[in-house]
């Protein structure tokens, strides 16, 4: 197989009293495979942080990556979200959830699994793939997520919206996508601290993000949103919830690039 070179980078936001916090997204490397996932905030009593459970999600995931490096992804996701549930007793409904974007490559084939708003972007011969999960999208532009009440009432149900949370049939409803091995440059995983630099911002499409990343970088990339912030410090053109959300972009690169430095990934194998 090729040479593949994995540029990873991430920066922390800020909690929604603006005030300087952990990162709660986390990024998972095996030998043939990147996992980002992005722990929600959690404002409910009792219920652990998001950035607590992405990091043993993460931590499981990839042990099953490892352990059937050929296996349906939506499988493997399934039993990480079971182990990490029945190792710390979280109910569905009543636990802390996250974000998942997975990609993972063999010699024929590469595979992506999305669940949550954290997209997988490819691009090859036939152009461009963006394969994302519309529904938060969708409910948001609907009004129907305006307070925590809805958010929890409609999270891992039918008209909803489905993230890894305690219940591992939530997998069923992930944007699953193959591609000829051969059919494919460069895959970008990114969360939506990243993606809000195309989808809320403008400041560039995804082409233009992979231009930026090849060329100097995938911290680039996050310094490029970060500024961009900065420039909006009370979100007057852009409302949002945090001034900063954390951020994570991988960029993988089926053919190896020169002067590509790869970035530091936390939990590597």
């Amino acid at each position: 197989m090729p040479d593949i070179a994995i540029d990873v980078a991430e920066q922390a936001g800020v909690g929604l009293d603006g005030k300087p916090r952990p990162t709660e997204d986390v990024v998972v490397t095996t030998g043939n495979a990147v996992a980002l996932l992005d722990g929600a905030t959690e404002f409910r009593d009792g219920v652990p942080s998001g950035g607590w459970y992405a990091h043993r999600l993460a931590e499981q995931l990839r042990a099953h990556l490892n352990g059937a490096p050929g296996g349906d992804l939506a499988t493997l996701l399934a039993r990480a979200i079971a182990d990490v549930a029945r190792a710390h007793r979280l109910q569905p409904h009543h636990a802390p959830s996250s974000t998942v974007a997975m990609l993972r490559w063999t010699a024929e084939r590469v595979d992506a699994l999305v669940l949550g708003d954290s997209p997988v972007v490819a691009f090859g011969r036939s152009g461009m793939d963006v394969v994302a999960d519309r529904r938060l999208a969708e409910l948001r532009a609907a009004g129907r997520l305006r307070t925590r009440a809805e958010v929890n009432r409609l999270r891992n149900t039918d008209g909803g919206f489905w993230v890894a949370e305690a219940e591992p049939t939530a997998t069923a409803h992930a944007v699953c996508v193959c591609w000829p091995r051969a059919e494919l440059e460069t895959v970008l995983l990114a969360t939506d601290g990243v993606a809000a630099g195309i989808d809320d911002y403008g400041l560039f499409d995804w082409p233009q993000l992979r231009l930026l990343a090849r060329g100097h970088g995938a911290a680039a990339v996050l310094d490029a949103v970060r500024q961009a912030e900065r420039s909006d410090p009370d979100g007057t053109r852009w409302p949002r919830a945090k001034r900063h959300d954390d951020q994570a972009l991988a960029v993988i690169e089926f053919t190896k690039l020169s002067g590509v430095t790869q970035g530091h990934t936390p939990i590597t194998s």
